[in-house]
């Protein structure tokens, strides 16, 4: 039996739960940000816009999760679900402007433009009570993402623990500034700049896979689901495209050419409850009717 399609509940627990984390990732990202600019810190500096990308990926979750709660109308037949893609992929941008802030702060500090600064304690304190900040929203969000059934919080978590170890290197480089290696503070900018370059080509890869319909789920795992439905003799031309968790899935079934209309119809209903129980990502499935090709018996397409 497919599963239900998600409530509107849960949609709005989704919600709240990126509302409250997208408070603490901007409190994190602004005390980085400020302390940067007021202390001169550049790796701090260059983490804090790297917790900022953290922010802008939880609005995007919204913006994602209230355009995935719409319905199909009559000019989007397949809903709304690709704002959510455009949206990220709008992230990207806002990433690479990042990137060039850090890169030419870091640039200004190695080529003596910048006068570096003294490391104190505050910026250790700083650092690791915003760490801490970064560990209570992962426990929270992936307990949210486990009990909801939510990829966009899961993957969110997973993205924060980025800036946990993005936030370790800074704690590195600060420690070396400190101990009279002051080149360590923008080379550690270097790296969170690094980090948020493959946060960004991440974002990127996945926006452009889904835009140009790339293939979601293996067609061997879809064909090993369909073959196991007893009467059908084979499939081909299959098809999927969205995102990962909400997929258009259609495909051909072979079925006997003296089975009656009535009954190929019931079997191919068999066999798009079973691919939706199977993949409940599935959003919908759409089965083609079509005897064999020469007569073929039991082989796949």
């Amino acid at each position: 039996m497919a599963s239900a399609p998600p409530s509107l509940s849960r949609y709005a627990a989704v919600s709240r739960v990126l509302v409250r984390v997208l408070v603490l990732n901007l409190a994190v990202a602004l005390a980085k940000i400020a302390f940067g600019y007021a202390s001169g810190a550049i790796s701090v500096l260059s983490d804090g816009f790297h917790s900022l990308t953290d922010a802008a990926s939880n609005v995007v979750g919204l913006v994602g999760v209230r355009a995935a709660s719409q319905p199909p109308d009559a000019d989007h037949p397949y809903g709304h679900r690709k704002y959510e893609t455009v949206a990220a992929a709008a992230v990207t941008v806002f990433l690479l402007l990042v990137v060039v802030e850090v890169l030419r702060n870091a640039f200004n500090h190695l080529t003596g433009r910048a006068e570096a600064h003294e490391i104190t304690l505050a910026s250790f304190a700083v650092m690791l009570v915003t760490i801490a900040v970064n560990l209570v929203v992962i426990a929270y969000e992936s307990r949210a993402a486990e009990r909801l059934g939510s990829e966009v919080l899961m993957a969110d978590a997973m993205q924060t623990r980025g800036d946990v170890w993005s936030s370790m290197t800074v704690i590195a480089a600060l420690a070396g500034a400190r101990s009279g290696l002051p080149i360590l503070d923008p080379l550690g900018a270097l790296v969170v700049a690094g980090f948020i370059g493959h946060a960004g080509y991440q974002i990127a890869r996945a926006t452009t896979g889904i835009l140009s319909d790339r293939i979601v789920i293996s067609d061997v795992d879809l064909e090993r689901v369909v073959m196991s439905v007893e009467g059908v003799l084979g499939c081909h031309h299959i098809r999927t495209r969205g995102a990962a968790d909400h997929v258009f899935l259609d495909l051909h079934v072979w079925l006997p050419p003296s089975m009656p209309l009535t009954e190929a119809h019931d079997l191919s209903h068999v066999v798009k409850d079973k691919l939706m129980a199977r993949y409940p990502q599935i959003a919908d499935a759409i089965i083609h009717i079509e005897p064999p090709p020469n007569g073929a018996r039991g082989a796949g397409g």
